[in-house]
């Protein structure tokens, strides 16, 4: 499987990542193990949770369950700790389950890092991501809403700057290895990046964003951005929640299904995504291509793409995601998909 550089960092990252968010509702405990053990078998190296996982549905009596649960494995496989890349995150200002809801801080980040170790049952995070800015997100389906008027930047600059200063704190103790982002903006990620070359803490690493062939706002400023500053794109939600495996066309809800459990999938149902899907489906379909690896292959064709991150509530459909990287798109593929991205634009 081909690497790819995790920022400036010096690590590098599969460019499939096992996302975790299942791990502890829809997914159990002896599943979710089992595909740690394939996934790294087959060369990821790279897996992602979060302190608030998992999700479909968040509870605060399963706030934490993920990060158990991949701690578990850790604990049954010391030897192999060191042959992936465990990217975790702190919860933003909001989520009430975590710290009564309370936003970053310099005092809250030793807490939840802390937490997270405890959990996870390991000495170190090698990936430590913000998982929505303080300030709020236009991520989440609020993008033509998002009205950033209300900020006041002075303060917005200095609680960078000290959550950076906490951050060195736990590079320097061992505990973190890199500083990532999740739900940023193009502005955001630059204040982080020119704060940090200023010497105030570590420089960020990725940042992790919605992003498929549904939901291309990455395309525009943040592709610059990434590009230019080699902060690489951890793409949550390549396969649009499902949407583009065509398993909910015409009104189909598989049982188990994320979209069984929330049936609006997060704001993302509406009639012109299903529109969107059957034309993705048809390009597919012409060109003897699976929906699924023809999504996860494009994401590869990104070139500002680090890793795409899947979640597979079944061994099986880890193992359907895996054949993906075998799959190359053709010129007439791509020109097709961004055929109907013109007629179809998304996000959602």
């Amino acid at each position: 499987m081909k690497m790819n550089p995790l920022g400036r960092t010096g690590l590098q990252v599969s460019e499939l990542c096992l996302g975790t968010m299942t791990f502890g509702t829809q997914t159990g405990e002896g599943e979710a193990h089992a595909q740690m053990d394939l996934a790294l078998a087959s060369g990821i190296n790279f897996v992602d949770a979060a302190e608030m996982y998992p999700v479909n549905p968040i509870s605060a009596e399963t706030v934490g369950l993920t990060e158990q649960i991949i701690g578990n494995w850790n604990a049954a496989h010391a030897g192999q700790r060191g042959d992936y890349i465990l990217a975790t995150k702190h919860s933003g200002a909001g989520f009430a389950h975590a710290r009564d809801g309370a936003p970053i801080s310099a005092a809250t980040i030793p807490v939840a890092i802390e937490g997270s170790l405890k959990r996870l049952q390991t000495d170190y995070i090698d990936l430590y991501q913000f998982h929505w800015p303080n300030r709020g997100s236009y991520m989440f389906r609020q993008n033509w809403t998002y009205d950033p008027s209300g900020q006041n930047p002075g303060d917005v600059l200095e609680n960078m700057v000290e959550c950076l200063e906490a951050l060195q704190a736990q590079v320097d103790k061992g505990n973190i290895r890199a500083f990532g982002l999740s739900n940023e903006s193009a502005w955001g990620t630059a204040q982080w990046l020119r704060l940090a070359e200023a010497g105030h803490g570590p420089r960020v690493a990725s940042i992790q964003n919605e992003y498929s062939l549904l939901c291309r706002m990455y395309d525009t400023d943040l592709a610059e951005l990434s590009v230019n500053e080699d902060v690489g794109l951890m793409a949550f939600s390549p396969l649009g929640t499902g949407l583009l495996t065509g398993k909910y066309q015409g009104g189909a809800v598989p049982e188990g299904s994320r979209k069984s459990i929330v049936p609006g999938l997060g704001g993302r149902h509406s009639d012109r995504v299903y529109d969107a899907v059957d034309v993705y489906l048809s390009i597919a379909a012409k060109h003897g291509l699976d929906p699924v690896h023809m999504a996860l292959a494009w994401c590869r064709t990104r070139p500002f793409m680090a890793s795409a991150i899947f979640g597979a509530t079944r061994l099986e459909q880890l193992e359907h995601i895996l054949a993906s990287v075998e799959v190359v798109l053709s010129d007439e593929v791509l020109t097709e998909i961004n055929e109907a991205h013109r007629a179809h634009p998304m996000p959602y």
